[in-house]
């Protein structure tokens, strides 16, 4: 096959394979890669979706359909890390699902194994863990996980949109951790963003099953409809073609070699904002980062103060919530040479300053973040964020944008 091109298959549609044959075979071979990748056998299988909610989302369905179909289940719940994606959350509603949110250990920051295990009941239609969670980079204990999956006859998604392209590639690049794809029995599905560390283009993920029954129960198929069978794999009907070629083309183009290169510069990088950030006072790290994320907190002043103040530096941190925290992401961009030591002579200094002289007044994301935790009626928050997406579709009635 020829290497694709974004711009011919840009108008291309893999819900007609037989009239975009080539975009079929690119889309397999980017499941089939990633199936590789997560140590399935002949038996793993998968599909492409937009990105992370999605996949998450077509696990959820999967295992929901699977519990009401199979298994008898009138009510499905699912298990999750209070820490887990809010895509499991948008799921739960989505699909009419029950969820509930299980602690964390407050000292390693990785789901409570004890408390999941007691929240376990006749409803539970799927377990959930994070490799790793998003807000702190920890990841959480799959291995035990997926024994309570097998202990009680229960499917377990592994959520790897975050590390799922550098965790499979960290042996090789001298920094081993330990199983948490399907090499560990009772693993049941995957799911990994090729559009984050696997460098492909916003709007490509894949959702991985250790077996063909978990996806049959993801598909979407009516039979009887006028305009002909309708069957489709994901949410959406049309899909981009184009989003395709281009993730097919990034996972052959860099390669085994490149990932492994990527993840050992990344992985060492993030150990050096680490190591650099506990030495600092009036800060400290959460948990133990494994892979690419570094969460700072502050037991002496407003953490959204530092975050405020490393914005005008030209830093851009996550700022995140219960317990108040920040993180840094680390990508390629960090591995340069200086970054690293820029970003933690920058938190020292202004964390220093916040120390000596601290601030009458919060603003900006300290007094967002600080206000929003404090508010007992959540609802209220909600109507905050509304009217943020309210904002974002607005225009100047001036304007009166057309098509003419």
């Amino acid at each position: 096959m020829k290497s694709p091109s974004t711009g011919m298959s840009a108008w291309s549609n893999p819900l007609h394979p037989d009239v975009f044959p080539g975009v079929r075979k690119m889309e397999a071979e980017v499941v089939r890669m990633c199936c590789t990748m997560f140590h399935g056998d002949a038996s793993s299988c998968g599909v492409m979706t937009t990105g992370g909610t999605e996949s998450i989302i077509m696990a959820c369905k999967a295992y929901r359909d699977y519990a009401i179909n199979v298994k008898g289940i009138k009510k499905p719940e699912m298990l999750v890390p209070v820490s887990a994606h809010a895509a499991f959350d948008k799921g739960a509603q989505l699909l009419g699902m029950r969820i509930r949110h299980v602690p964390l250990d407050p000292e390693t920051m990785k789901v409570d194994i004890a408390a999941m295990r007691k929240m376990i009941n006749r409803n539970t239609c799927m377990l959930a863990g994070s490799a790793p969670q998003f807000p702190h980079g920890v990841m959480d204990p799959i291995i035990e996980i997926a024994g309570l999956g097998l202990r009680y006859d229960i499917p377990v998604h592994v959520d790897a949109c975050l590390g799922g392209f550098l965790i499979p590639f960290m042996d090789d690049a001298g920094f081993p951790l330990a199983p948490f794809d399907f090499r560990v029995e009772g693993v049941t599905s995957i799911s990994a963003d090729t559009h984050k560390y696997g460098y492909a283009p916003k709007g490509s993920s894949v959702i991985i099953y250790n077996e063909p029954k978990w996806r049959h129960h993801q598909f979407f198929v009516t039979p009887d409809w006028p305009g002909g069978i309708y069957a489709t794999p994901t949410i959406g009907g049309s899909r981009s073609g184009g989003i395709v070629s281009a993730c097919w083309a990034a996972l052959v183009y860099h390669g085994k070699r490149g990932y492994v290169d990527y993840t050992r510069s990344i992985i060492q990088t993030t150990r050096k904002i680490e190591e650099g950030c506990r030495k600092i006072k009036g800060v400290f790290v959460y948990g133990k980062p494994e892979v690419s994320v570094v969460a700072l907190g502050s037991n002496d002043y407003n953490i959204y103060q530092l975050s405020d103040r490393m914005g005008k530096r030209g830093w851009n941190l996550n700022a995140l919530q219960y317990p108040p925290s920040i993180h840094i992401a680390v990508t390629v961009l960090h591995t340069h040479p200086g970054v690293a030591e820029r970003f933690i002579k920058d938190i020292d200094e202004l964390s220093k300053e916040i120390l000596e002289n601290p601030p009458k007044d919060a603003g900006g994301s300290a007094a967002l973040y600080g206000m929003a935790q404090s508010i007992p009626d959540r609802s209220l928050v909600g109507e905050m964020a509304w009217c943020y997406l309210d904002a974002v579709y607005s225009t100047k009635i001036s304007e009166k944008p057309t098509i003419e």
